[in-house]
């Protein structure tokens, strides 16, 4: 469907539009679900291989994401490295969106440096590193970057060195509006316990958590084997108090539609009794499907247990 008719539609269906609130019409018109309690975004890392393949463009994200039926963008800095400061590129970002009718949420940062090194000098220069995705967050009308904690030797060191980065990080973000939020995201952050104690620690209202439902891989093997990995519905009951946002990553479903790693079901029930109502970030990462079905599959999942929790 064009989009100038399926706005068309949408004016029509007025009444039906007050009840589904921020899902878009087109996936609840003629499916058994009900509202759920929160709204959907895309992850830009779920189409991670066509866009290092260079057969989908940065700038196609929008109307990716919209076409799949999600109202919320999550771009991952890697994808336009060099554009922070271009203020055409992100005006060319900005009008993609708008245009898609979805919404700039936030920006995942990595590859800027460890936050959570015993290094002072280290540690200055990545949260320096940090501040252009700061300002293109702001000039995107992202409300977030999530950062990593990375360059911890040792738990009590990297406590100690995470909780200054994000202090003076979240300062300098304060002044654009722009949250701060760490994901639980491989080494000491995929430990709930020990990120969650960071944030209790943290004196600033402007940072928070993004947790994922399956980053919880404490350490790897040289065979990227998981060796340790912290309990995922522990880890997320834990992050979900300084949650600004969630990710829903996803790897493999079974004939039912359901995730086989993940359980869906109690993930959405943890998230909705900690009071969450934000956007819900489809991240497909597996490789059975297609980048495309997978994110469809995550999607439907997210609905049809959305409504139902």
């Amino acid at each position: 469907m064009k989009r100038r008719n399926f706005i068309n539609q949408s004016l029509k269906m007025g009444a039906l539009a007050s009840l589904a609130g921020a899902i878009p019409l087109e996936l609840l018109a003629n499916t058994p679900y009900t509202k759920p309690f929160f709204k959907i975004s895309l992850a830009q890392w779920s189409f991670h291989r066509a866009l290092f393949d260079g057969s989908m463009d940065h700038l196609e994200f929008a109307a990716k994401a919209r076409s799949l039926g999600c109202e919320g963008l999550e771009y991952v800095n890697r994808f336009f490295s060099t554009k922070a400061k271009d203020n055409s590129y992100l005006r060319q970002m900005n009008a993609r969106a708008e245009d898609e009718g979805v919404k700039n949420l936030l920006i995942m940062v990595g590859r800027e440096g460890n936050l959570a090194s015993p290094d002072k000098a280290e540690r200055s220069k990545a949260i320096t590193n940090h501040y252009k995705w700061v300002e293109a967050a702001q000039f995107l009308g992202c409300h977030s970057i999530r950062v990593d904690l990375r360059g911890g030797i040792k738990k009590t060191e990297a406590a100690m060195a995470s909780l200054d980065s994000l202090n003076r990080l979240a300062e300098f973000a304060q002044k654009a509006n722009i949250n701060i939020l760490v994901e639980n995201h491989g080494g000491f952050s995929s430990d709930g316990s020990w990120l969650a104690s960071i944030m209790k620690k943290v004196d600033r209202n402007n940072c928070g958590t993004l947790p994922d439902f399956g980053n919880f891989c404490i350490e790897k093997g040289e065979d990227k084997l998981c060796l340790e990995e912290y309990n995922k519905y522990q880890g997320i009951k834990e992050l979900l108090p300084f949650a600004k946002g969630v990710s829903a990553k996803s790897y493999q479903f079974n004939d039912k539609g359901d995730e086989t790693a993940i359980d869906y079901y109690r993930m959405l029930r943890t998230v909705k009794a900690s009071g969450y109502t934000g956007y819900i970030g489809i991240e497909y990462e597996g490789s059975t499907h297609s980048e495309k079905e997978g994110v469809i599959l995550t999607r439907d999942l997210l609905l049809k247990a959305g409504s139902i929790v």
